[in-house]
């Protein structure tokens, strides 16, 4: 092929997935516009935390690419917002668990008398605090959450309050934060779920948990996919993100009435229809327009890397507001028929990069829309394909230090590069739900160039290795986060970089 088209292919790459590597920040052109209800990583998985055998930890991340001094109003979420978690445990693709978040953003306003004269009145200052920010009285602004859970639909379902949280402000420095991590985890709270027990609850400021070398990524993939796996940088190293945590008894989220551990679950978040924008607005905070009407869902997010590298440009933004029970009908091509490992044979070919030819692509919908056999996929026999991460609860939990970073694919002959070597068959991460550590881009490019055709899975992968001559490929960005750089305990996420040090 000609130089001129491999590089008029590598530009169009860029459109179709150059974002897909960093997650799901940016990914669709309208939340760009909105990112205070940008979902940028989703989390599910049997908790590692030493005597949680009987939890699920699920961790929603909102609000991409924090830059931490970003004052002086920092990162709250949007109080005209709902920001759910949803769980699917019956294999129809419909909700059968939500768990809602509505926040409330608070103002503190601390006003001084600047000139000595107490006859005179006294300003409001323009800082978000005015001395020690871990006292509250001396922040300008506090956010609170209502937690709910519905059982059936998420309109209109059973409603169970579980009670009014607070947020902890975000990591304005070390001169307004002696001891910030001492003072977040004071804001890890019981979660009373009634008659199935009790877990936790963590809204707040987080280190960004992915991991991307995106500088390279963006100026055409200049990457070295089939190189070393330490070779990247991460790029996204000092930015944060905000994290909405929950450690659920497993009991309180399996189908009660059968006998399968499997289940489902996806975040959303949703904004009213309609936006009045008020051209005078009243003094205080969120004065500057009125919202209202029925609540629109516009992020959705399941699986990683689905709407970047799988979904269209064009679509991208119908994603965001669709339901997993439609996606066969609305996005199947997409997954049966990829255009991502095409450009990356077109670009990487020379170096091994052929892309596999077994079409429709029976792997991908196994990997994306309906578990893998065995390991995560529902017992319903009328499963509904969709796109959601899939955990099965009852596979053990495999402690920080021994978790391979590449999941269940480390089962696959010749894909044990993970971290730790030692552990060589660790189906206990991603796709079976996912973990802070586990390297999904990695995973994903492997598995779009067909790496479970190598895997003697059963007969709903269909396809075998002369179908995938790169399934071996060892391929990667570069960058590396593995477990043992989170915390084992809940909520998993490292403490958020410091606005100053």
């Amino acid at each position: 092929m000609k130089h001129t088209t491999k590089a008029l292919i590598a530009a169009m790459t860029l459109c179709v997935s150059a974002s897909a590597v960093a997650s799901s920040h940016r990914e669709a052109p309208s939340i760009t516009k909105t990112p205070k209800v940008d979902a940028t990583d989703f989390y599910m998985f049997n908790s590692y935390e030493n005597n949680r055998a009987d939890y699920v930890t699920i961790i929603a991340n909102y609000l991409p690419l924090q830059d931490a001094y970003g004052g002086p109003n920092y990162f709250a979420l949007d109080d005209d917002a709902l920001y759910e978690i949803h769980i699917d445990n019956n294999g129809d693709a419909v909700e059968d668990i939500t768990f809602q978040f509505d926040f409330t953003q608070n103002l503190n306003s601390i006003e001084i008398d600047s000139d000595g004269n107490p006859s005179t009145a006294k300003v409001a200052i323009p800082l978000s605090n005015a001395g020690d920010a871990s006292v509250a009285a001396n922040v300008q602004t506090s956010e609170s959450y209502d937690v709910t859970m519905v059982k059936g639909d998420r309109r209109s379902g059973s409603r169970t309050d579980l009670g009014n949280f607070k947020k902890p402000f975000d990591y304005i420095g070390t001169k307004s934060f002696a001891d910030y991590p001492t003072y977040a985890r004071s804001f890890i709270k019981p979660l009373n779920l009634g008659s199935c027990g009790t877990g936790k609850v963590f809204v707040g400021q987080r280190a960004e948990s992915f991991a991307i070398d995106l500088g390279r990524v963006f100026d055409l993939i200049n990457l070295n996919p089939l190189g070393a796996r330490n070779g990247g940088t991460n790029i996204l190293a000092d930015k944060n993100i905000t994290s909405i945590a929950m450690e659920v008894p497993k009991a309180c989220l399996v189908n009660a009435t059968g006998n399968d551990p499997v289940i489902g679950a996806w975040t959303t978040a949703s904004v009213r229809q309609a936006t009045l924008v008020n051209g005078n607005p009243a003094s205080g905070i969120s004065t500057t327009a009125k919202k209202g009407g029925a609540w629109t869902q516009v992020s959705r997010l399941g699986m990683p890397l689905v709407n970047e590298v799988v979904i269209g440009l064009k679509d991208k933004d119908k994603f965001n507001a669709s339901e997993p029970k439609d996606d066969l009908a609305k996005f199947a091509p997409y997954v049966q028929y990829p255009t991502l490992p095409a450009l990356i044979e077109t670009l990487y070919g020379d170096a091994g990069a052929v892309a596999p030819t077994n079409f429709p692509r029976q792997d991908l919908i196994t990997a994306f829309l309906t578990g893998v056999p065995t390991i995560n996929k529902p017992a319903n026999p009328k499963q509904v394909p969709a796109d959601m991460l899939r955990l099965n609860t009852s596979t053990p939990a495999v402690a920080a230090a021994n978790q391979n970073d590449l999941g269940v694919i480390s089962i696959i002959p010749g894909q044990n590069d993970g971290r730790p070597s030692a552990n060589a068959k660790d189906v206990a991460g991603f796709p079976n739900g996912r973990r802070p550590g586990d390297d999904v881009t990695d995973i994903a490019l492997r598995v779009s160039m067909g790496a479970l055709c190598h895997a003697g899975l059963p007969a709903d992968v269909t396809c075998v290795p002369e179908d995938a001559k790169a399934g071996k490929g060892l391929f990667t960005d570069g960058a590396l986060k593995p477990a043992t750089e989170f915390d084992s305990v809940f909520p998993y996420l490292t403490t958020p970089t410091p606005g100053s040090r």
